[in-house]
């Protein structure tokens, strides 16, 4: 039995270890954003993230934007979990992204909470790639008030590490 253990320890650290060299490298990603919120506001601004991957399709990203329209203001900052499925310099990814965000008019602003959830598709090489798109569907919760169906979209360049 315990021969059996030992060979069942000794597979999985052997796979653990070829999967630690299958892992991609981290990456940033920076572009355009659209945001459209269902109280009919619209804006254009910024985004960008960081993502480090844990196992071959599994990683963590950090995602923080900011838009601007008409004297007011939106930013995000947000974390959580992304699955990604590289393929032949096409890589569509899901994510789940949970924060905080705060939001301003002419000088005076207030701190809320944000949840992301979509995804997109990068098309590129192992070095840059092109995010075609990424979609997500946004919450956000400002003083006991949840807006929940905005939308925002992004575009921009990614650089893996």
């Amino acid at each position: 039995m315990r021969k059996l253990i030992g060979v069942a320890v000794l597979a999985c650290m052997t796979s653990m270890l070829a999967m630690a060299g299958e892992t991609p490298k981290p990456e940033v990603f920076g572009g355009y954003q659209f945001t459209s919120t269902d109280g009919g506001w619209h804006a254009s601004g910024w985004n960008g993230a960081a993502n480090l991957n844990i196992w071959k399709n599994v990683g963590a990203t950090a995602d923080f934007s900011g838009v601007y329209s008409s004297g007011q203001n939106l930013y995000t900052y947000t974390f959580g979990p992304v699955v990604s499925l590289p393929k032949h310099g096409i890589s569509p990814y899901a994510h789940a992204l949970f924060g905080g965000a705060h939001a301003g008019a002419y000088g005076f602003g207030e701190g809320g909470m944000a949840m992301m959830f979509g995804g997109g598709v990068d098309i590129g090489n192992k070095k840059f790639a092109f995010r075609a798109i990424q979609l997500d569907w946004m919450t956000l919760r400002f003083n006991g008030f949840t807006d929940k169906n905005n939308v925002r979209v992004n575009t921009g360049i990614l650089y893996r590490f």
